[in-house]
């Protein structure tokens, strides 16, 4: 079997090449170790063993930025699917029981349905199911994956959970059944900078090691006078005009607000922007690999990685309490996300009590 690797490091590639294509792994990770490129990589190796290989992810956003990838390293025919974990489901459950699957309150579908379907379908020989950001897959996905049959490996990291329905590491061990637990270090998104505000909102017991690549150190923005946020905004995306530039709000409204005054203000910069709410055209269905502007929510922003990443909207967590673990891991994502810059901005006279709390060599005040 020929492999054709896509921009790994030897530790990316070392993990990869040890890793058995039978059984179940999970395998952890901090923000920038390349989860996802691995988990493009490790989906394509299934595939050239024989047998269907699906790559899921819970955010379409993230479906569209890996896809790209996989396609470009995978063999031209029977391929890797690359879906979101819904639209999967909603697809072998619809193609098998003949009408759609029921869904619960959170969002999600009735698990004992699904299980219950997979234990009297039969296995589909070869099955192999790759995840990433599995931690933001509920438990009875990986349950159902047992009784389907399918090998699984994860890719996930705990300090990173977004969503009401995540599952830890050791739920989704025993959620198969029992699996190998994996790491893969190193960060290789962010400069030392970025990293180091980002260890400021960190959760786990274990703080990542800090890279070793140089940049500007993270600024905190006061935006209080009008057109602040798109003055930024413009002023980067003209500076930097081959760089990717991700704004990252905490509501859908605010996102319209910011592209109406954008495509006012400068046309020429054709900001895109994207919200789940959409169910297709311009909102939907993005090109990531384009230079400029990119506006997105924040339970939309995991996996992603930009050039340049502004949270403008600081503001609107002043009244949670700073200690909250979900507040933090919030912001530990949001930071992340940053390749080269990282701005945080906030509306008002006072300074969030999140940010307030951190050293102002550690975040720059504008």
């Amino acid at each position: 079997m020929t492999v054709t690797y896509l921009d790994l490091t030897p530790g990316q590639r070392a993990s990869l090449e040890g890793l058995p294509f039978d059984g179940h792994h999970v395998i952890s990770g901090p923000p920038g170790s390349g989860k996802s490129l691995l988990a493009s990589q490790r989906a394509v190796m299934l595939a050239l063993t024989g047998g269907p290989s699906v790559l899921l992810t819970r955010s379409n956003l993230l479906r569209q930025a890996i896809n790209p990838a996989v396609k470009a390293l995978g063999p031209e025919r029977d391929g890797v699917v690359v879906a979101t974990a819904h639209s999967w489901l909603a697809r072998w459950y619809q193609d098998r029981a003949g009408v759609e699957a029921p869904r619960t309150d959170d969002g999600w579908y009735d698990w004992s349905a699904l299980v219950q379907q997979a234990a009297l379908t039969e296995p589909v020989p070869g099955l192999s199911v790759v995840v990433d950001e599995g931690q933001d897959l509920p438990v009875g996905f990986y349950r159902f994956c047992r009784v389907l049959g399918a090998r699984v490996t994860v890719y996930a990291d705990e300090c990173q959970r977004l969503t009401d329905t995540h599952s830890t590491l050791a739920e989704i061990g025993k959620a198969l059944g029992g699996c190998e637990m994996r790491e893969v270090d190193g960060n290789h998104r962010n400069t030392r900078q970025i990293a180091e505000l980002a260890q400021h909102f960190h959760v786990g017991r274990i703080v990542p090691a800090l890279p070793e690549r140089d940049g500007p150190p993270p600024f905190l923005h006061s935006l209080s006078r009008p057109g602040a946020v798109t003055d930024l905004l413009v002023g980067m995306a003209q500076s930097y005009p081959r760089r990717t530039i991700g704004v990252v709000l905490n509501s859908t409204m605010a996102q319209f607000d910011l592209l109406t005054r954008l495509e006012r203000t400068a046309p020429r910069l054709k900001p895109q922007m994207y919200t789940a709410q959409a169910t297709q055209g311009r909102y939907r269905t993005l090109d990531l690999a384009r230079p400029g502007v990119v506006i997105v929510n924040r339970a939309s922003a995991k996996g992603l990685g930009f050039d340049h990443v502004v949270v403008p909207d600081t503001h609107t967590d002043a009244g949670t309490d700073p200690t909250s673990a979900a507040l933090r891991m919030a912001y530990y994502v949001l930071a992340t996300r940053a390749r080269h810059e990282l701005h945080l901005g906030y509306e008002g006279e006072a300074e969030p009590p999140l940010t307030a709390q951190i050293p102002r060599h550690v975040l720059l005040r504008r």
